[in-house]
C-alpha cells in the first residue's frame, strides 16, 4: 500500500516536475551559461568585469525600491487593519477595490500617470486654475517612485491583510484587559502577529520595483536608469545576450539575498510572539 502511495505520490507530482526543469530549471542554466560564456560560447570573466560600470545603476534601483516599499508599507498597514475591523461584506467590497486597479493592463496605468503627472496634465491644470502655477512632475524620480508605489502596493496590503483577518483576537482583548491602550495593542500585540504578512508585502514589492523598467522608462524619462531598463536594453537593442544575462545573475542573487533577510527577520518574529 505505502508502495502503491509512493508512486501515486511521484505521479501527482510529475507535472510540477516537468514545469520547474522546463520554466525554472532550464532558464537559470542558460542565464549562468551565458554570464560567463562570450559571444562565441568560450568561458570568459569579461561580463563580470563589466558590472562595476553599472554600480551606481544597481543601487539607484536598489534605494528607488527601498523608497518605494516603505511607503507602501506605510500605506498598507493602517488600510489592511482598518480593512480587517470592518464586517465581512465590507471587507469583500474594500479588498475588491484594493484588487479593482490590477484587472487592468500594467501599461494603460503607467500611461494614466503620464498623462496626471505631465505639465500640461490635470494636476497642473488644476494648479494654474488656482494660481500655484505649473509643478514639474513628470520625468522626475519622484514620479518614478510614485509609479512604483501605485502599481505595487496591493501587493502589500493583500498579504497584510489575509494576515490581520485570521488573527486570534483573544490575544488582543488581553493586550487590552491588561491596561492596553489602541497604539500599545497595535504596536505589542498586533505587529509582531502581523510579521509574516509585513515579510511577504515587503518581498512582493521589493522585487519587482527593483526589477522593473517601464515605469522609469515613461514617467522618468529616460532620465533615471534602473538595472531593468540596461538588461532589457542588452537584450532588446545591443543584442548583448551575456552581459544582459551577468546582469540579470546580479540582480537575482541581490533578490534571493534580500529574501534570505526577510525570511529571517520573520523567523525572528515569530519567536518572539
Amino acid at each position: 500500500m505505502n508502495k502503491r502511495t509512493s508512486a501515486g505520490s511521484k505521479l501527482v507530482a510529475s507535472p510540477y516536475i516537468v514545469w520547474a526543469a522546463l520554466f525554472i530549471i532550464a532558464p537559470l542554466f542558460f542565464v549562468v551559461y551565458y554570464s560567463f560564456t562570450d559571444k562565441g560560447g568560450a568561458f570568459t570573466l569579461e561580463n563580470v568585469q563589466m558590472l562595476s560600470k553599472y554600480l551606481p545603476t544597481f543601487l539607484r534601483s536598489i534605494w528607488f525600491g527601498i523608497v518605494a516599499t516603505i511607503i507602501c508599507l506605510v500605506i498598507a498597514f493602517p488600510m489592511a487593519y482598518i480593512i480587517s475591523q470592518k464586517t465581512d461584506k465590507v471587507q469583500r467590497t474594500m479588498v475588491m477595490l484594493v484588487m479593482l486597479p490590477m484587472w487592468m493592463s500594467f501599461l494603460i496605468r503607467t500611461y494614466s500617470w503620464m498623462a496626471i503627472l505631465q505639465d500640461t496634465g490635470i494636476i497642473n491644470s488644476f494648479f494654474s486654475k488656482i494660481g500655484i502655477g505649473q509643478v514639474h512632475m513628470i520625468n522626475t524620480g519622484g514620479a518614478v517612485i510614485l509609479g512604483m508605489v501605485y502599481n505595487f502596493l496591493p501587493y502589500m496590503i493583500l498579504p497584510i491583510y489575509s494576515v490581520m483577518a485570521k488573527l486570534d483576537y483573544s490575544m488582543v482583548e488581553a493586550c487590552q484587559d491588561l491596561g492596553g491602550n489602541r497604539l500599545t495593542v497595535i504596536r505589542r500585540c498586533i505587529m509582531p502577529m502581523s510579521i509574516p504578512g509585513v515579510v511577504s508585502g515587503i518581498t512582493m514589492v521589493f522585487v519587482p520595483s527593483v526589477s522593473t523598467f517601464y515605469i522609469s522608462q515613461k514617467l522618468g524619462g529616460g532620465s533615471f536608469d534602473l538595472i531593468g531598463d540596461v538588461i532589457e536594453r542588452q537584450f532588446q537593442q545591443s543584442y548583448n545576450y551575456n552581459l544582459g544575462a551577468s546582469l540579470s545573475l546580479v540582480l537575482m542573487i541581490l533578490i534571493l539575498i534580500s529574501m534570505a533577510v526577510m525570511n529571517k527577520f520573520s523567523d525572528e518574529g515569530e519567536m518572539v510572539i
